[in-house]
């Protein structure tokens, strides 16, 4: 599977609605929205009428990851205001099974996140209930950064997993993204790319997300 879902991080926010007409336009899949408070990772990027605005244009499923503390606080407020996926962090949930039934209570799809030093072992007792598995190639908080080369490695732990618990859940990558390493992490069983600045800062960003998809 070759999903692609552009994260508006990376979009030029004082034009963000022609932006969000050029995902609709183009063959992404998703609407990626990186939430960040401050606390969890070192940067505060948008918040739920942001999601709301974003909801209200796009025509593109809303991707929302969660980089934030306490993040079962806002579960209900974030499937109001449009997500189509929810992604929490295992990092932030010391009750991670209660939170992932808490969003799909609301009929949508459960994500857990991974950071780059997490391992793939914790999500053993879990996997089998999850929609996806978001895996951090750069350090969260900011956009821009070089790609993890370790992700390769983690990506088919996690392919391995889900096989081997018959799980149904896809993985996304978060991070580095580029042609290169897209081809890559679509050869380690990677299902969906998220992608920032390689999409946003090309001359060409619909013909980017086609060649993204297209690898």
């Amino acid at each position: 599977m070759r999903l692609i879902a552009p994260s508006i991080l990376a979009a030029n926010f004082n034009r963000l609605g022609e932006d969000i007409e050029m995902i609709n336009r183009s063959e992404a899949d998703f609407v990626h929205c990186d939430i960040m408070d401050g606390v969890f990772v070192p940067n505060i990027s948008f918040g739920i009428p942001v999601v709301q605005a974003v909801h209200n244009i796009s025509q593109k499923p809303l991707d929302v990851h969660l980089m934030i503390v306490n993040p079962e606080k806002y579960i209900e407020d974030f499937y109001r205001a449009g997500a189509s996926i929810i992604t929490v962090h295992s990092e932030a949930c010391p009750h991670l099974h209660r939170v992932i039934q808490q969003i799909k209570s609301f009929g949508i799809r459960a994500s857990v996140c991974l950071n780059p030093h997490t391992p793939v072992a914790l999500l053993e007792d879990i996997i089998e209930e999850l929609d996806m598995v978001l895996l951090m190639s750069v350090n969260p908080g900011f956009g821009g950064q070089k790609f993890i080369e370790n992700t390769y490695r983690k990506a088919t732990s996690l392919k391995e997993l889900i096989l081997k618990r018959n799980s149904l859940a896809l993985i996304e990558v978060d991070g580095g993204v580029n042609l290169e390493v897209g081809q890559k992490l679509y050869d380690f069983g990677v299902d969906i790319l998220v992608a920032g600045s390689f999409v946003f800062n090309s001359e060409n960003p619909i013909e980017t997300i086609a060649k993204l998809k297209r690898l």
